[in-house]
């Protein structure tokens, strides 16, 4: 068996307003959500959720790709879920220091650290039945940008690129976007 991925709200960074992609996985007993950030209302988080059968309660963890307000905005809609970041698992008033580089979230759900838009950035990369999926903050969308432009370390950010392309993941769930299928054009 695998897990199952459902994008809750695809994100977008545009004249517009910013939002993050909000990712829902679930397997086994652990329901994940990922990047629960900025949106521009909460039901656009929860309903999506509630139509695929889960309750804010429901969650049992929550990963975040990196400390900017646009992806951590809504942590709170999960307050008995562990939170996953770079350096630890929080629950409750634990803190358990770990790093992020191979953590099983679950069975089907590992991180790996990509740093280079922030220095805390991780990937979390999902086992399902169509393949290896990565949320990540790697690319904003499916045309990069090329060079992102609020990266803190650019020569990092391509080396992660790289890393995630070099698993041969069948989608891309990027930070600002519609999920994508990765090919030639997708900047590295």
């Amino acid at each position: 068996m695998s897990a199952i991925l459902a994008v809750l709200h695809e994100g977008y960074a545009d004249d517009s307003g910013v939002a993050s992609s909000v990712v829902l996985i679930r397997d086994d007993d652990a329901v994940v959500v990922v990047d629960p950030g900025m949106v521009r209302d909460p039901e656009l988080i929860l309903g999506p959720l509630r139509a695929l059968g889960v309750e804010p309660g429901d969650v049992t963890d929550v990963v975040i790709s990196h400390h900017h307000p646009d992806h951590t905005w809504h942590i709170a809609l999960f307050p008995r879920a562990r939170l996953h970041d770079v350096w630890a698992v929080y629950q409750g008033d634990q803190w358990d220091d770990q790093p992020a580089e191979g953590r099983q979230v679950s069975t089907h759900v590992s991180l790996i650290e990509t740093p280079g838009h922030s220095p805390q950035d991780i990937t979390t990369l999902v086992e399902t039945a169509d393949g290896l999926v990565a949320c990540t903050h790697l690319w904003w969308h499916a045309a990069g940008p090329a060079e992102d432009p609020r990266a803190t370390d650019l020569d990092s950010l391509h080396v992660g690129r790289q890393r995630v392309l070099d698993l041969a993941v069948t989608r891309i769930v990027p930070g600002h976007g519609p999920a994508f299928t990765p090919d030639e054009s997708t900047p590295g």
